[in-house]
């Protein structure tokens, strides 16, 4: 497995092909779990680093505006003064714009490629609740089934908010409480029944079915997370 360390930017020696050598790599490890149908965790790994680079960029463009300046060019005749900054655009900072004007069209490629498996993985799902829904509905029960192994796996959920200055998140604790072997009496109902039976409450319960089978661990339960978010919270 190619791993991308989060300082990979600045770690170690600054040198644009070494780097380029590092980050191609990566990225052909990205499209290798893309091609298997893996969506996770290069997909999130790949926004990640996108940003950060991103953000990098745009800072270092603040602060070279904000250095100071003075006079190159002074025009008396039509009032106009040009000026130009003083901080030494030296040869590492040239490395490092070279690497990221290089890394951030090619995080976009392979970050479209991410999204379209997404896509295609989200329209092959299926949600909806079992029985009746409690009034409470961001804690329950989600069933996903994983055809290719012949197993339904029963998942607890709570979904959260947390709130950043500008804008509120929801995100979602997941945990496997329980597998069934696909058959005629592990109906979804009957599943739910034995949940309280022994001894909860009536619980939220959802399922989930794909219509097509992919990695369970790296693409059928991250979707089915945020699936789930959306369904419930809209």
């Amino acid at each position: 497995m190619v791993d991308l360390k989060q300082d990979w930017l600045t770690d170690g020696h600054i040198d644009f092909e070494y780097k380029k050598y590092l980050l191609l790599a990566y990225l052909q490890q990205a499209g290798n779990e893309f091609d298997a149908k893996k969506l996770y965790p290069k997909f999130s790994e790949l926004l990640e680093h996108y940003r950060n680079l991103e953000i990098l960029k745009e800072k270092k463009k603040i602060a070279v505006n904000n250095f100071p300046k003075e006079i190159s060019k002074l025009d008396l005749e039509k009032f106009k003064i040009e000026y130009r900054s003083v901080v030494p655009d030296d040869e590492l900072i040239r490395e490092i714009d070279e690497i990221i004007a290089f890394a951030i069209p090619e995080f976009r490629t392979k970050m479209s490629l991410g999204r379209e498996l997404y896509e295609e993985v989200e329209d092959k799902v299926e949600i909806f609740p079992v029985g009746l829904l409690p009034l409470e509905i961001e804690e329950g029960y989600f069933m996903l089934s994983d055809f290719m192994r012949r197993l339904i796996n029963v998942y607890h959920y709570n979904i959260t908010i947390f709130e950043s200055a500008m804008e509120k998140y929801r995100g979602i604790h997941t945990k496997l409480v329980n597998q069934y072997e696909m058959s005629v009496t592990n109906t979804y109902q009957n599943i739910k029944y034995e949940l309280i039976k022994g001894g909860k409450q009536m619980p939220a319960m959802y399922a989930l079915e794909f219509k097509e089978t992919y990695p369970l661990t790296e693409t059928m339960l991250p979707v089915a997370k945020r699936v789930l978010v959306r369904y419930v919270t809209v």
